[in-house]
């Protein structure tokens, strides 16, 4: 395994590109600044010398934190270690939009993929992520702005009108029409009245967090329980064994069992190329204008995405800041994550141009920040859970930009493997799964790039109320063609 290359630290020099006149990716997320200017929390100094442990984690973001939190109250004594090439939270954890949701959005892939006992599973244990992550931060003390008040999709152009009828009739169905609600344009105006929307469908069981926040807190409990965390220390060489080796510049950490929580940057390593492809994702963070929010009736904190093929995604702040995300970034080799993925100005702009068109009242309130990287798409557009053929080191990837709720859920998966327990997290489809996978290179790198060009030409097509040509039409429905839950219908 290479050794990866972290994302910029505080002190990395500012790239040319602007955004409203702020540079993306000079300097860690608006989140991250946050929650360490709150508490900076005990240091974690890299490893020196060898070590042993009972479960080695690699990855110091959700997944791997939270495995290693459930790892501990399965088994309070085993000695766990966690090793983290940057700081906990510094990756993809402390730079998302902080959506804590389920899948219902995406309730008629999963009934096509694993029949309707197995759709309503994975909902159902999505929606009790949400709710656990509040009486989580509740209990431990953790003000991770947790605001249960709820997901909501929205046409932002014509075009997208009734692009969740399908996934609210199978909610209704199949008996839990509560849990996704089909909106006219009056109901979503009551939620927030941006002159851009039109219908939608709402969720109850969503939340929006400060993930940083909350990636600092988890931290906090497992030092605490006495988790060995050691920053700064990369990885650069992984053997499963058994045992599991982790080489790293300090010194090697032998384990028995071993967990894979590295995200985007797993998509680097031979035995996973073909499962994930590797995205940029970028947010934009507005100035506070908490009159300005006020004046379209968004005071509740839900949070909002349109049903773009490369959404958009916005939610509030405390102080009345809306931080406006856009998918459908770059495509990027994540054998090599650096400055294509952290300053990449042209997707922030595109997110800063989203802001725009959909908030019109916020078009004197300065953008002050921008920040992105990368993201892990799988084939199936969901995360996936397994084990290594050596049958102690087992993963956890894919997550595709929704991973705030899922790497919860996948840290109590993840736990149960490693310690040899089945259970019901065990029991879902996306454990173990058949194997899907991209074509192999170069199609699937041509492929990824030509879908992206197709998607976003679309999007924009579709939101100045322009026809999409036929070839292009024809280049934006290639994955669904091809098996790929992305896109639109062939």
């Amino acid at each position: 395994m290479r050794e990866p290359v972290g994302f910029p630290g505080p002190l990395a020099a500012w790239q040319d590109g602007r955004v409203d006149g702020v540079r993306p990716g000079g300097r860690r997320s608006y989140w991250l600044r946050e929650a360490l200017a709150d508490d900076p929390g005990e240091p974690c100094p890299p490893l020196a010398g060898g070590t042993e442990a009972d479960v080695l984690v690699l990855g110091g973001g959700f997944t791997g934190m939270w495995t290693a939190y459930f790892v501990t109250e399965r088994e309070p004594e085993a000695r766990v270690v966690v090793l983290e090439q940057d700081i906990c939270g510094g990756g993809p954890s402390g730079r998302n939009g902080g959506f804590v949701t389920s899948w219902w959005d995406e309730l008629p892939d999963l009934v096509s993929a694993h029949g309707d006992a197995g759709a309503l599973a994975v909902c159902r244990a999505g929606d009790d992520t949400v709710r656990s992550i509040g009486e989580w931060c509740a209990r431990h003390g953790v003000d991770a702005w947790f605001t249960p008040a709820g997901y909501l999709a929205v046409a932002s152009s014509p075009a997208q009108e009734g692009a969740w009828l399908q996934s609210t009739a199978d909610a209704a169905r199949l008996g839990v029409a509560g849990a996704w609600t089909p909106l006219t344009a009056d109901e979503v105006h009551a939620r927030c009245a941006s002159p851009a929307f039109g219908g939608g469908a709402f969720s109850p069981g969503g939340a929006i967090v400060q993930p940083a926040r909350l990636a600092r807190g988890l931290r906090r409990v497992l030092l605490e329980r006495g988790v060995r965390i050691y920053e700064g220390t990369p990885v650069r060489r992984f053997r499963a064994g058994p045992p599991a080796e982790a080489e790293t510049p300090g010194g090697i950490v032998r384990s028995p069992r071993a967990v894979i929580a590295t995200g985007a940057w797993t998509g680097g390593w031979p035995a996973f190329r073909r499962s994930l492809v590797t995205f940029t994702s970028y947010i934009v963070l507005t100035a506070p204008a908490p009159e300005r929010l006020a004046e379209i009736g968004w005071t509740a904190g839900e949070g909002i995405a349109d049903v773009r093929f490369s959404l958009h995604y916005f939610r509030t702040t405390p102080d009345g800041r809306i931080a406006f995300g856009g998918g459908g970034g770059r495509v990027a080799d994540a054998a090599a994550v650096g400055p294509r993925f952290t300053e990449d100005a042209e997707s922030a702009d595109r997110a800063a141009a989203g802001l725009r068109r959909l908030f019109p009242n916020f078009d004197s309130v300065p953008i002050e920040d921008a920040w992105g990287g990368p993201i892990d798409v799988s084939p199936t557009h969901r995360p996936f859970f397994g084990t290594l053929p050596s049958g102690n080191a087992h993963y956890g990837l894919g997550y595709t930009g929704n991973g705030v709720g899922p790497c919860h859920l996948g840290g109590r998966i993840l736990s149960a493997l490693t310690l040899g327990i089945e259970d019901d997290t065990t029991a879902l489809p996306f454990v173990r799964p058949e194997p899907r996978r991209f074509p192999p290179e170069p199609i699937r790198t041509i492929g990824a790039h030509v879908a992206r060009e197709a998607l976003v030409r679309a999007d924009a097509a579709a939101d100045a109320g322009r026809s999409l040509g036929r070839a292009m039409g024809f280049a934006a429905s290639l994955p669904r063609r091809f098996g790929y839950p992305i896109g639109p219908e062939p």
